[in-house]
C-alpha cells in the first residue's frame, strides 16, 4: 500500500509542523537503518511512570496515536524489560504493532511474548493484567487500517520492513 500523503504531495502542508517533523525524523531513522528504541526506551519509560502518562502517553503531533507500558520477561535471558508501545483499543481487547519503525527483524518484545505470554500493561496510572497472542490474518486485515489512522507512518514502516509483516498482538485481560 502506498502512502496517502506521497500520492497527495499538498495535503503534507495541511498537517501541523509538529506532525510533518515527527514524520520526517521517523522516516529518515528507518531509511538509515537507525533504530531509537534502545536508546530511548529508559527515558520515555521514566517519564511515562512519573506523570502517569501524561508525558509519553501519546505520540507528538497525533492525538489517536496512544501509548502503554508493555512488561515482557526475556525468551532466553528471564530480563524483565519494559518498551513503550503504541496501541489500539478496541472493544475489550488491547492490539499493539510489532513495527520495530520498519526495521526487518520483529521487536524483541514480540518473541518475548510469544515465550511469555502472561505480562502486565500499564495505560496512564492503570496496571491490567493481559495474556498476549499473535493476531489470526482476518484480525490483523481489520486492526491494520486502524494504526495506520492514528499514525500514518505506518505503512512507510510495512513498505520499508521488506518481506516482513508487521505483526500485530492482541491483549486480552486476565483474571
Amino acid at each position: 500500500m502506498s502512502d496517502p500523503n506521497e500520492a497527495d504531495p499538498g495535503r503534507e502542508t495541511t498537517r501541523p509542523l509538529a506532525a510533518r517533523l515527527v514524520r520526517s525524523c521517523s522516516r529518515f531513522t528507518s531509511r538509515h537503518g537507525i533504530y531509537l528504541g534502545r536508546r530511548s526506551t529508559k527515558i520515555h519509560v521514566a517519564l511515562y511512570r512519573r506523570t502517569n502518562g501524561r508525558i509519553g502517553g501519546r505520540f507528538p503531533a497525533y492525538p489517536d496515536a496512544r501509548i502503554l507500558l508493555l512488561d515482557h520477561v526475556g525468551a532466553k535471558t528471564g530480563t524483565h524489560r519494559t518498551s513503550p508501545v503504541m496501541y489500539h483499543a478496541d472493544a475489550d481487547i488491547i492490539a499493539i504493532a510489532g513495527s520495530k519503525a520498519g526495521q526487518p527483524t520483529h521487536p524483541a518484545w514480540f518473541h518475548n511474548l510469544k515465550a511469555n505470554p502472561d505480562t502486565t500493561i500499564r495505560i496512564d496510572a492503570d496496571l491490567h493484567p493481559v495474556r498476549a497472542r499473535v493476531a489470526t490474518e482476518a484480525e490483523r486485515n481489520r486492526l491494520w487500517p486502524k494504526f495506520v489512522e492514528a499514525f500514518p507512518t505506518y505503512e512507510f514502516f510495512q513498505s520499508h520492513a521488506g518481506n516482513r509483516t508487521i505483526p500485530i498482538v492482541i491483549l486480552t485481560p486476565r483474571g
